[in-house]
């Protein structure tokens, strides 16, 4: 029997938490966020058409109530050496969405849906990061370590198409009409765990003429960093505009997710009026409620690059700007 995931929004949008849903490749646990999963089905071969000379990670195309969608088998393709749990296994497909795709993911069960602090989430070592791992972060739960997937990698993967391709984005029509001088003048600040989207995001700025960026590793460091500069601003008694004129945050991040960033900046009297861009694969129409609710000014998924350089110039009035 299929089971649907509840489209709802299960927790208080901006207290740091999230849920994730824990299953098996053999006997180590792995999760992903529930935000992703569309539903979970049950694995029937039968219905599974192969794709001649695939990847062997890659078990072909999926039929689902009318729509073909691709199928990875995720142990085959990260865990080989994982062997099978004993008694009997019950193989499912996740179905998940996000970049504005839907993707399917076999595996060998599931547990249960963990309700966790980002706080706890471990972040992957910075030496491993820069090598693209398959895996964001970590995190303990009653003795198990739950290493948490990248699904977007995975899937870029196999389907290079799928990956953000900056470098095409950087000559789109879009990014080659004339550069307004006062790009430069504007400081900002990101907040990226991925080391490639991190660069990935500073190329299309940078080339943009937003070249006044700071960028931190999760949300956690970025939100210590502009309490400093509140700081400095107070004791000097100058604005702070004068310091920072717009972040862009992902949702997804380790110690501190976007969501509860953007909600502390609200809520602070001297912050509440730097604007927030919510830039993430996440982004749908129930992400998209839980992004007005903590105030963000603007929101895209991560695709939508050209848009994102727009929706900057709309929120800081740069000459020219159309509304995005």
């Amino acid at each position: 029997m299929t089971k649907q995931i509840k489209q709802e929004i299960l927790l208080e949008t901006g207290t740091n938490e999230m849920e994730i849903i824990e299953f098996y490749l053999g006997t180590q646990s792995f999760g992903i966020n529930v935000q992703k999963l569309k539903e979970i089905i049950p694995f029937e071969a039968g219905a599974v058409t192969s794709i001649p000379g695939s990847d062997p990670g890659m078990l072909g195309t999926l039929l689902i109530r009318g729509a073909t969608i691709p199928l990875i088998d995720l142990k085959q393709h990260i865990a080989q050496k994982e062997k099978s749990p004993e008694g009997e296994v019950r193989r499912v497909v996740l179905v998940c969405e996000f970049n504005e795709r839907v993707n399917g993911f076999k595996v060998d069960g599931v547990n249960q849906i963990h309700r966790v602090s980002w706080g706890d989430v471990h972040p992957m070592a910075s030496f491993i990061d820069q090598y693209r791992p398959r895996f964001t972060g970590s995190i303990n739960i009653e003795g198990r370590e739950i290493l948490i997937i990248d699904l977007e990698h995975i899937v870029s993967e196999f389907d290079p198409e799928a990956a953000l391709d900056y470098e095409a984005d950087l000559h789109s029509a879009e990014m080659q009409e004339k550069i307004p001088h006062t790009r430069q003048e504007m400081r900002l600040m990101l907040a990226e765990d991925s080391a490639l989207i991190r660069d990935g995001i500073e190329k299309v700025l940078r080339l943009s003429s937003y070249s006044n960026l700071k960028m931190f590793i999760n949300g956690a460091d970025c939100y210590q960093g502009i309490l400093k500069i509140k700081a400095q601003a107070e004791a000097e008694k100058r604005p702070i505009s004068d310091f920072l004129n717009l972040l862009i945050t992902d949702i997804e991040m380790p110690k501190m997710d976007g969501l509860t960033l953007c909600k502390r900046l609200k809520e602070d009297p001297v912050l509440k009026d730097v604007p927030v861009v919510l830039f993430s694969s996440l982004i749908n129409d129930q992400m998209a409620h839980k992004c007005d609710s903590v105030g963000a000014d603007g929101y895209a998924t991560k695709p939508q690059i050209p848009r994102l350089v727009q929706m900057l110039d709309r929120l800081l009035k740069i000459d020219g700007a159309e509304a995005a």
